[in-house]
């Protein structure tokens, strides 16, 4: 009776189940070891490298002495050269989580599904361009003695690297403003004329090599719990105040709804004064409230360039608050911008509906007045103002910004007449006796014309957010730049010098001081 038990037994062990001990057999005899694909590069425009790559040395080299023909394995470490200076636009990379692990992206599963201790692209353009920078990697086969040393290669199959993604960023004008920003709380964004970025930063700002690196999870949760928001892209993810920065938007739209002409003109008295049931009203223009002042009679050409907020009030009432909602809702201020990075926001167009639906308060012509002057309920992004400038600069065509690939653009169908106006008027700010005084020698110094508006907006969080934006050439300018100090102060004096360093690097002007004969 024992010997058929144990006969049976061997007969399933040998016949029935030898088929399944002979596969075990031969996946414990056999190794496969992942051969990771390097992510591709993110080039500037000049090919310069703005996200890469460092070798690093397999560990399992070392653990096969006994193979004598190995090839050489290698491993690969995401390296970001610009450090904090691209960390918004760059991105970075964060290992599979639990609930990602054996997932395959459905926008490239011919990348397989994701493995334990793989990265992928958590913001910018790491996130958007995943798919085409992940490469597919490969794998080798080897064969290990009874003792596990590795006796023998089977096969390789080779890895594919990813793609190298090419975008419009200049890498120059990158590294300034980066350094520029980087003591500041803001986003400064430079694009040309079609959409095309050159430059984004926000700040503060993060370096992204921390998280591919374990040795460094101190700094990695740093990031993390600091309030100031490293992390945040505020030049598309934050919503501001636009303040002074949006009266050029208000004066195309008054000129356009027919409400005023090239001829209007208005009598600054220093504020205007609202009479009603509820009681009077004072709205004050800066000039009269700070200096105690008054513009006296202007056109809209001094009212740009001097920022004549009771000016303003008059046309956003003449031009009535439908008619700046539709304008400001027709340039994209109420929806994202369409940039290729994830994270962006849609931006806040007050009107009379929205007030009471979200309020339950009804719409007043103090709430037409402070919308006039970019204040009130109002904000943008950083990103959407400098598309609206943009717009105006480019004769009423509203482009999507890209990093990557042709921007498309939008006619909007504007008078050139109007737009000219509006530009004339940008002019004057960066001209003696406008707001926009660190741009005063511009032109003497380089002979190129600059058209520009501060802003200063007041906001319930403490200082003015402090605006600057500016394009040049005025006719045909190939740079548009917004910048935004949250919290800085005044436009003109935080924003303003910013700005001028931009336009002094990327137009090449000498600022050498003249030396002092004694």
């Amino acid at each position: 009776m024992i010997s058929l038990v144990l006969f049976g037994r061997l007969f399933e062990l040998t016949i029935i189940r030898g088929a399944y001990f002979h596969t075990l057999s031969e996946e414990n005899r056999i190794r496969r070891i992942p051969i990771e694909a390097p992510r591709g590069n993110i080039l500037a425009r000049g090919g310069e490298i703005l996200v890469g790559n460092q070798k690093i040395a397999s560990e399992d080299i070392d653990k096969r002495p006994s193979v004598t023909d190995k090839p050489i394995i290698t491993q690969w470490k995401r390296f970001y050269p610009l450090g904090k200076g691209f960390a918004h636009a760059g991105g970075y990379l964060g290992e599979v989580s639990e609930s990602e692990l054996g997932k395959v992206e459905g926008r490239c599963p011919e990348k397989g599904p994701r493995i334990l201790g793989s990265f992928i692209g958590r913001s910018g353009l790491e996130e958007e361009y995943d798919c085409a920078l992940a490469g597919i990697d490969g794998e080798e086969l080897v064969e290990v003695d009874a003792g596990g040393q590795y006796a023998h290669i089977l096969g390789q199959r080779n890895p594919k690297v990813g793609e190298d993604l090419h975008t419009s960023i200049d890498f120059g004008l990158q590294k300034k403003i980066s350094e520029l920003i980087k003591d500041k709380k803001g986003a400064i964004v430079a694009t040309d004329l079609q959409g095309e970025i050159l430059a984004l930063a926000s700040s503060p700002s993060f370096d992204p090599n921390v998280f591919v690196d374990n040795a460094k999870n101190a700094e990695k949760l740093k990031y993390l719990a600091d309030s100031n928001l490293p992390l945040f892209n505020r030049s598309i993810g934050g919503i501001f105040h636009p303040g002074s920065v949006f009266k050029p938007l208000v004066a195309l739209a008054s000129l356009e709804e027919g409400a005023i002409d090239d001829k209007f003109e208005f009598v600054d008295e220093g504020q205007i004064t609202i009479r009603s049931i509820y009681g009077n009203y004072a709205y004050k223009n800066w000039y009269f409230t700070q200096y105690g002042g008054v513009e006296g009679k202007i056109n809209l050409k001094k009212a740009l360039g001097r920022s004549t907020d009771t000016f303003f009030y008059k046309v956003g009432e003449l031009t009535g608050i439908d008619a700046l909602v539709k304008w400001s809702e027709k340039f994209g201020l109420n929806k994202k911008t369409g940039v290729d990075i994830p994270g962006e926001v849609e931006g806040l167009v007050p009107s009379p509906e929205w007030k009471l639906k979200i309020k339950g308060e009804r719409w007043f012509l103090g709430n037409t007045y402070h919308m006039s002057i970019g204040q009130g309920d109002l904000a943008v992004t950083p990103l959407a103002l400098n598309s609206v400038i943009s717009a105006i600069a480019n004769d009423g065509k509203l482009c999507t910004p890209r990093f990557v690939g042709q921007p498309t653009c939008l006619d909007l169908k504007v008078d050139s007449t109007n737009i000219n106006l509006i530009i004339e008027g940008m002019k004057s700010v960066c001209s003696s006796g406008g707001t926009g005084y660190t741009f005063f020698d511009f032109q003497e110094k380089t002979g190129i014309e600059v058209a520009c508006k501060t802003g200063t907006a007041e906001n319930e969080s403490g200082e003015p957010h402090a605006w600057f934006t500016v394009f040049a050439p005025a006719k045909d300018p190939d740079i548009v730049v917004t910048i935004l100090i949250e919290n800085g102060g005044e436009g003109s004096k935080v924003a303003g010098p910013i700005a001028r360093e931009i336009f002094n690097y990327w137009f090449k002007v000498d600022v050498t001081p003249t030396p002092t004969i004694k």
